[in-house]
């Protein structure tokens, strides 16, 4: 027997019986886009690797440590699998001149590939959706984004479970000159200073603050913070988006440290977060990012959006049994003698032409393993056909989740039948 081959770590499959609550979640999810006006765009799983330096940012863990690139062997360019949805949304709006005139509020869905160590929540290949809203300037699309995300909360019943944590990035002007502050802060406290912390320390010295290590949580926090360093504009883009937040009645935190790890980020940014995931604990987050068009060669044009990992939602949900059970179908057919095969399956068309689902018993097993087969299935009911009666020209309908009993109808009934019991 020739040895199996698994799938690559940190790399999933996921099986039938789980497939469902993914559907759920995602049916849930493009409901809430459409009503806040968001239109699907598909772009390549994989994409020249310039792109994801380019945006992202060349001293970022993903570019220096995560991303999956190779060459392709065909013209020796270097390729890269997506780390993430932005970047190549916004190649897209860029080489299709999708700002002409316009705004847009685009959302897509998809895998995603970093190459870390995989652990729960986080995967060598996991799966986002997100939104990226287009030439709007205002603090108005950041609040509504944030509505619209404690909308979908409420939708799955995880509003009690997750906080919202905000903050803002200035621009580029404030940032740099905040930069030169923390850098000089940050030397006179370079001896205590971790690994990543001494690599950070001139390339991006905000990502520093960012630190889990314990033993530098009161150093950070001391650390000049960047709100002291914004100007007048930027301050009011930050104070509108948070009177509006507040008068829509989203609680929300504010956290100086909040940075987030692409370098693209300016002005809003904020994450959905739980204490309910152990370290994963970030379940959808984002922020504007207004130079990042022009960056990839478009005309100037502000944006915001986030990614939300469908894996760690689907986990809450999970942890809060807030999952949907298994569909089942509508009928299940169970059937005996000969020709009855041939006449279960008109039966079968007739009753999908009215709207329901079938599943049809093929091949041979006895009455009662198909009918116990009919029980596992979830249907409402089991239609039974044998040669009574294929010669009447009839179906005895069994109710399997009512306490009825059954009944013997005729072939244009049995649709009737089911949908009396489906309501």
């Amino acid at each position: 027997m020739s040895q199996k081959i698994q799938a690559i770590r940190g790399m999933n499959d996921v099986l039938p019986q789980a497939s469902h609550q993914w559907a759920y979640f995602e049916g849930v999810m493009q409901r809430l886009l459409a009503d806040y006006g968001y239109r699907n765009i598909r772009t390549p799983i994989v994409e020249p690797t310039p792109l994801f330096v380019r945006s992202i940012g060349e001293v970022t863990d993903i570019v220096e440590k995560e991303m999956y690139t190779f060459t392709d062997s065909l013209n020796g360019d270097s390729l890269t699998l997506r780390p993430e949805g932005t970047a190549g949304t916004l190649r897209a709006v860029v080489e299709h001149n999708l700002l002409y005139n316009a705004t847009q509020k685009l959302w897509y869905q998809g895998a995603m590939f970093r190459h870390e160590r995989p652990q729960k929540g986080r995967y060598r290949q996991f799966h986002q959706i997100g939104i990226e809203a287009l030439g709007f300037a205002g603090p108005d699309i950041d609040a509504e984004i944030i509505v619209m995300t404690a909308d979908l909360w409420r939708r799955l019943g995880l509003s009690d479970s997750v906080k919202l944590e905000i903050n803002t990035l200035g621009n580029p002007a404030e940032r740099a000159a905040h930069r030169e502050a923390l850098i000089a802060y940050l030397e006179q406290h370079v001896d205590i200073l971790d690994e990543d912390g001494r690599r950070r320390l001139y390339s991006n010295p905000l990502r520093v603050l960012d630190t889990k290590n314990p033993a530098l949580q009161e150093m950070a926090n001391q650390a000049p913070r960047l709100i002291d360093y914004l100007g007048d504009e930027s301050r009011a883009h930050y104070e509108g988006w948070k009177a509006m937040i507040a008068a829509l009645g989203v609680e929300f935190v504010e956290n100086p440290r909040l940075v987030r790890g692409l370098d693209y980020y300016n002005h809003s940014v904020f994450e959905w977060v739980t204490t309910e995931l152990g370290a994963q604990g970030t379940v959808c987050a984002g922020g504007r990012y207004d130079g990042l068009i022009e960056q990839l060669g478009g005309k100037s044009a502000p944006g915001i959006g986030f990614g939300m990992g469908m894996e760690r939602v689907l986990l809450l949900l999970e942890a809060k049994n807030l999952l949907p059970a298994a569909p089942g179908c509508d009928v299940y057919i169970v059937q005996q003698g000969e020709g009855a095969s041939l006449y279960a399956m008109r039966l079968a068309s007739r009753l999908r032409e009215a709207g329901l689902s079938v599943t049809q018993h093929l091949g041979e097993g006895s009455f009662k393993s198909q009918m116990k087969k009919a029980d596992a299935s979830g249907a409402l009911c089991a239609l039974i056909v044998g040669e009574n009666e294929m010669q009447a020209g009839a179906v005895v309908v069994k109710p399997l989740r009512a306490d009825e009993a059954q009944a013997t109808v005729t072939l244009d009934e049995a649709p009737a039948a089911v949908q009396r019991l489906k309501n």
